[in-house]
């Protein structure tokens, strides 16, 4: 039976509609081309989201793509490779771990980042949840994914003709996303509430929250939402906004999240073997466990230990803002009775996630986490590092090293990001099979077999349908803005699809440093123009949180600059930067630019999203490049060893370095050309990025890393 609201799908075609509910289509493009097929201009139009597609494309597009024996050939094909994939029996849990099946690990993070339709991620916290969570289908895990589902997302960005940010909220309406209501093995809807401080008269308010059901290939995720009948409009805005509105906010999302997220897991009737809480959002999730376990006659002491055995804590950060903490008092209005519940003194309550060291006396929900779970790891290596020395007083009697904080570093789901002319390069050299050992060097060796001009046809098509991109994207903006036909046409110039072309793409935190390249301007300038022999460009794309004041000033900066003689024309500021104009870059650009300061970039993965498109990059010795850089596969900006004591001269010093990598390695590098006009020094280059990068910054080695050092030990 179809959905209510959709066009009459005919028979021959009927299982689109199942296909639009199961977010396996977000990493196989041929299964979007088969929307894309039927109404290119629509599918454009509903920005690449197939339920919304189906609600809106005309019967007559249905039929005619129903009698067209070559769409009927690829939809077979396609529904065919779906249905394996959902059924296949052999995966690498089920051999290594076959007899943990039935032992679920609940993934509980406050954003998860799956495709452009579905807006409710902000930056590499979410997309790393969605990565996550789509190499857990693929291994054959039995994985959970517990969130919210934000009627109004994260924001859209729009930036002025002065190049100011605006924040563009809409109501995400969840019978147009691949969205369905949750049941309960009776066939109820799963609904649970929550207590939250009162208003008024009432001791106490319930704030209620219906639960959604998403399939990501075979894990299943479940999304809160308090945008709900009986709820008084203030308490319905509660997940309205990802990461809005005021502390109180802020804390009150945090308990639905914790404790509204494992009584929907209970009214599901599923019993997580082990709770994952990727950062510490979720971590009043604990409260909960031990209550319950409480309740059925556990001390507390047994119950904290029973649910720290069974916890594993990710946390992102090493920068102390990034951290969530509330006053004491705030906390004590939140959990009034708790204490009660758990059989313990206030005090002790407040114990749990009380911490000094940053903030003065809060509740910090990172020591909550680390204190109530038993297996804990930073993103990269060199931020297991720095997380051991900045929790090390939680451990007192420890030595830093022993601190037991390790680190597995942060990957990225191939297929979600590579670009599908690549894919199919891939597929021809490296055999269709080559996704299911994605994590194996040996295999990666076979890239040498791809012939150097096909490599380089490739990264051309990729540069000239980024350009292509980029340039509609501007017309359409400029179009907003009621310029005048003058500026339009001038778009055609925008950019050369023929030139070395560099991104920079990130969220526009100030220690990102977006507006480093412009140290120098003048002799940015030179290198922009290269004499008007080797010409470089630049395209930018990010967000600032709309609170993120400086944040805001890095954006109006990179655009104001953007306008200037000299530059106009050769770099671009691309705004609402988005998982659709992310794929865009990865596979247009050339060299990917990163310039943290060194050492607030946790990990980062927008850089191995890159590498694994070929694409080099050009950043500071940090994060995950700390282990990636290998001498041959891209450039390190600014000499790590030296520590600089003023911000300024740390700034001057690394952009003089990225300037000498340009000018002096980089440009070289890419026009130097043979007699058939193929740069064989670059394609060695983008083969050797792909052979060092590809194996080792893949979800499937990250996932499982944590099967085997976290889930199996808690299991």
């Amino acid at each position: 039976m179809q959905p209510v609201g959709f066009t009459p799908i005919p028979n021959r075609i009927s299982r689109l509609a199942e296909l639009a509910y199961n977010l396996w289509w977000t990493w196989h493009p041929e299964a979007q081309e088969l929307f894309r097929r039927i109404d290119a201009p629509l599918w454009e139009e509903v920005y690449h989201n197939p339920v919304l597609f189906l609600q809106n494309v005309r019967q007559s597009s249905l039929d005619s793509a129903a009698n067209d024996p070559e769409y009927l050939r690829a939809y077979h094909e396609i529904l065919i490779a779906f249905g394996e994939y959902t059924v296949f029996d052999k995966t690498w849990f089920k051999q290594n771990y076959g007899d943990k099946l039935n032992q679920p690990i609940a993934y509980f993070s406050a954003e998860f980042g799956l495709h452009e339709c579905l807006p409710i991620y902000s930056g590499g916290l979410g997309i790393l949840s969605g990565d996550h969570t789509k190499a857990a289908s693929d291994l054959g895990l039995p994985l959970i994914g517990v969130g919210f589902l934000y009627p109004q997302g994260y924001f859209r960005q729009e930036i002025t003709a002065t190049g100011d940010q605006e924040a563009i909220y809409q109501k995400v309406r969840f019978s147009e996303v691949p969205a369905q209501s949750a049941f309960t093995p009776q066939g109820k809807e799963v609904v649970i509430s929550v207590g939250l401080p009162a208003r008024g008269y009432l001791p106490e308010r319930r704030v209620y929250a219906k639960v959604y059901h998403l399939n990501v290939g075979n894990v299943s995720l479940y999304l809160l939402d308090t945008d709900i009948h009986p709820n008084a409009s203030e308490d319905r805005e509660l997940s309205a906004r990802l990461y809005g509105g005021d502390e109180e906010m802020r804390l009150a999302q945090e308990k639905i999240l914790g404790l509204g997220g494992v009584r929907a897991l209970q009214k599901l009737n599923i019993t997580p073997a082990v709770f994952h809480m990727n950062e510490g959002h979720s971590a009043f999730l604990v409260f909960e466990r031990m209550r319950h376990l409480i309740n059925e006659g556990y001390s507390f002491q047994d119950a904290q230990e029973k649910v720290r055995k069974s916890t594993v804590f990710t946390t992102h950060t090493p920068v102390a803002a990034g951290h969530d903490a509330f006053p004491l008092d705030m906390m004590i209005r939140y959990f009034p009775n708790w204490h009660d519940f758990l059989g313990i003194s206030r005090d002790e309550l407040l114990n749990l996630g009380r911490q000094e060291q940053h903030w003065g006396p809060m509740f910090s929900m990172t020591v909550l986490a680390l204190r109530l779970s038993g297996h804990h790891n930073g993103v990269s290596q060199l931020h297991g590092d720095l997380s051991r020395n900045m929790w090390r007083w939680l451990w007192p009697d420890e030595a830093v090293e022993n601190v037991p904080i390790t680190h597995i570093t942060n990957g990225v789901h191939t297929e979600t990001w590579l670009y599908p002319k690549m894919k199919a390069v891939f597929d021809e050299y490296m055999g269709k099979a080559w996704p299911y050992q994605m994590d194996n060097p040996a295999m990666w060796e076979m890239i040498d077999n791809v012939p150097d001009e096909l490599l380089w046809k490739v990264i051309n098509q990729g540069r000239g349908e980024l350009i292509e991109f980029i340039r509609n994207k501007v017309r359409k903006r400029l179009a907003r803005l009621h310029l005048g036909q003058h500026e339009l046409e001038a778009i055609n110039n925008l950019l050369d699809p023929n030139i070395l072309t560099i991104g920079f793409a990130r969220r526009f935190a100030t220690y990102k440093r977006a507006t480093l390249l412009f140290h120098d301007t003048e002799r940015l300038k030179r290198i922009i123009h290269g004499n008007g022999e080797r010409p470089v460009q630049f395209v930018f794309a990010g967000k600032a949180h709309p609170r993120d004041e400086p944040g805001k000033n890095f954006i109006r900066e990179v655009y104001q600059r953007s306008q200037e003689w000299g530059l106009a024309g050769r770099l671009v500021m691309l705004e609402n930067y988005d998982m659709n104009i992310a794929r865009e870059m990865f596979a247009g650009v050339d060299v990917w630019q990163n310039t943290p300061r060194r050492p607030m970039e946790a990990s980062g993965t927008s850089g191995q999203k890159a590498a694994i498109n070929g694409k080099p990059n050009l950043s500071i010795f940090d994060g995950w490049w700390a282990e990636g850089y290998n001498g041959k596969n891209g450039w390190v900006i600014g000499d790590y060893t030296i520590d600089h004591h003023d911000e300024h001269s740390q700034n001057h010093a690394d952009a003089t370095s990225l300037y000498d990598l340009l000018e002096y390695e980089i440009v070289p590098a890419f026009y130097e050309r043979d007699e058939s006009g193929i740069p064989r020094r670059w394609i060695a280059l983008v083969k050797e990025t792909i052979r060092s990068c590809a194996p080792q910054f893949c979800t499937f080695r990250m996932v499982k890393e944590y099967t085997k050092k976290m889930y199996i030990p808690c299991m």
